[in-house]
């Protein structure tokens, strides 16, 4: 896998390239095909150039590099010098194969980590960043279950679902794959510094962007693009009508790759993507297995033995997030119960302990275990505000222990 790494030289005009403004790496790919290594470019005519990919990509080219462009050359060396940094460039046979199949692959990678796990059996899971605690329970089990069956989990590192579902690859065999929206020097968000620390040694972080590019939205798309390239298929696992997972999903689809979706209440605001996804054609799945088996990807036996005890407790998908505040919470309305209306008086404020309850609760039937789990509550605390919730006529106990939010239209 490890071939020698690039010369300076050689180096120089790939990066150069890399930072040409306007230079598209679909333009960039027909040039390379026509004339060869990129220094060959610079020695071509505008003509040439413009006749195999067009008058602004030969200007592109042709522009000679701005005068801070031996300091980012010098910075690129030095980055690469340091343990687990490598840069991949798109005539490097350690070039990710998937990325290949893309009608512009970027011409130049930044790769902290394993190189081993951009050239394997992949599966995206992604949704949103405001996920429930469902949500984030089914990210890291699917995370887990693909990732012990030796698939490599790619997810995006933001937080909520991307988050969970990177800690869950890194529970199996499969590993993750974290593609960042910014240079492979920085981490975004800062709340996941540990997790890419961790991701660097145990699986790997991707990133096209030069180093010391920021954060900036119009990156994440393009983030998404890869994140589609690298797989075999995407599973989202929790998305609201407009996120950056329908754009990943979309650019996947395009690429020929699967889209899977999770359902879930028809209650919950983020599982509406998730169902507009499955109308438009993406396969509703359960279960991790029912990925592998579309995917044609086969169980490795060895970890058929705990599946078993990971199973329990319901696929049941959450509602909103702890962290929206408890009036969103209040209004938002919950997967229909038979529970007697409280008519229109008006309702007391709930105690901090019930809203949390409430949003722990999400929209569908959950025992008490789970939302022990969930809250992490002691015992008494968690029963006294059970019951402030059922007398107040928000939470219906239903037959065999479990709870469930009352419907009220």
């Amino acid at each position: 896998m490890h071939t020698l790494p690039a010369t300076r030289i050689e180096l120089a005009a790939w990066l150069r390239l890399s930072l040409a403004p306007g230079l598209k790496p679909a333009a960039l790919r027909l040039l390379l095909a026509a004339f060869g290594l990129p220094q060959a470019l610079f020695a071509q005519s505008p003509e040439a150039l413009a006749e195999v990919a067009g008058d602004a990509a030969a200007r592109a080219v042709l522009a000679p590099p701005g005068p801070a462009f031996d300091g980012q050359l010098d910075a690129v060396l030095a980055w690469r010098e340091q343990p687990g940094n490598q840069i991949v460039t798109l005539d490097d046979p350690a070039y990710p194969p998937a990325l290949l199949t893309m009608p512009d692959p970027p011409p130049l990678l930044y790769i902290k980590g394993r190189l081993d796990l951009l050239h394997t059996r992949a599966v995206a899971l992604v949704g949103s960043r405001s996920a429930t605690p469902q949500g984030i329970e089914d990210a890291r089990r699917f995370a887990r279950e693909l990732s012990a069956a030796g698939v490599t989990v790619v997810s995006g590192l933001a937080l909520g679902i991307d988050g969970a579902a990177h800690r869950g690859g890194l529970e199996g065999v499969g590993g993750t794959v974290a593609v960042v929206g910014t240079g492979a020097d920085l981490i975004y968000p800062a709340a996941h510094q540990a997790l890419a620390r961790q991701i660097a040694v145990q699986g790997a972080i991707l990133s096209e962007w030069p180093l010391g590019t920021p954060a900036r939205a119009a990156n994440f798309p393009q983030r998404n693009r890869l994140i589609a390239g690298l797989v075999s298929g995407v599973v989202i696992v929790e998305a609201a009508m407009r996120s950056g997972s329908l754009i990943t999903a979309r650019l996947a689809n395009e690429m020929g790759r699967d889209v899977f979706a999770l359902p879930g209440s028809i209650y919950a605001p983020l599982s509406r993507g998730c169902h507009r996804m499955i109308k438009q054609g993406a396969r509703l799945v359960e279960t991790p297995d029912e990925v592998l088996e579309e995917l044609g990807f086969v169980r490795r036996p060895a970890s058929n033995t705990g599946r078993a005890a990971k199973q329990v407790g319901p696929l049941d998908q959450a509602g909103l997030h702890g962290l929206s505040g408890g009036t969103a919470l209040q209004a938002a309305t919950a997967a229909f119960a038979d529970a007697p209306s409280s008519g229109s008086a008006p309702q007391p404020a709930l105690a901090p302990d019930a809203q949390r309850l409430l949003a722990a609760l999400g929209h569908s039937p959950t025992t008490l275990e789970i939302l022990a789990a969930r809250t992490e509550m002691e015992d008494a605390a968690l029963h006294a505000a059970l019951l402030r919730l059922e007398l107040a006529g928000k939470v219906t106990l239903l037959p065999g222990g479990r709870f469930m939010r009352a419907h009220h239209d």
